[in-house]
């Protein structure tokens, strides 16, 4: 099921990067491809608050998530010249705090989705039952 999701959503921002093509903000990337995936009839949330737990203690400090999908697959969106290694660690430290199995780490500053793509898994991912 998670990755029917993924697969999904991923379907969702070629569409959008098809459509739209690269060079705008990140933020219009995020409007267009949470319609898509409406459309297609994922539940989707966008920018959800990340509380962090520290010390037994539960503290807003203003981290969110761009997009949660289906309430298990995080998608950060980035439109940059190239993805570097702090974004895949904020991606996994998102998924560990929120304790979600799969995140997706997609750049739209690209002509092929696919090509700048990163899939990210937890430990979560691999108790969850084959799909």
């Amino acid at each position: 099921m998670v990755n029917e999701i993924s697969y999904n959503i991923v379907n969702c921002a070629i569409e959008v990067n098809k459509e739209l093509g690269p060079g705008l903000l990140e933020k219009i990337y995020e409007i267009c491809l949470i319609d898509e995936m409406k459309n297609r009839g994922l539940d989707v949330k966008s920018q959800v608050l990340l509380p962090i737990r520290f010390k037994n203690n539960t503290l807003d400090a203003g981290l969110k998530i761009d997009i949660l999908v289906n309430d298990l697959v995080i998608v950060e969106l980035k439109a940059v010249d190239a993805i570097i290694p702090i974004y895949k660690a904020q991606l996994l430290t998102y998924l560990k705090l929120s304790c979600k199995p799969k995140g997706l780490l997609i750049n739209f500053n690209t002509t092929n989705i696919t090509q700048q793509l990163v899939p990210l898994v937890t430990e979560i991912f691999s108790n969850l039952p084959k799909e």
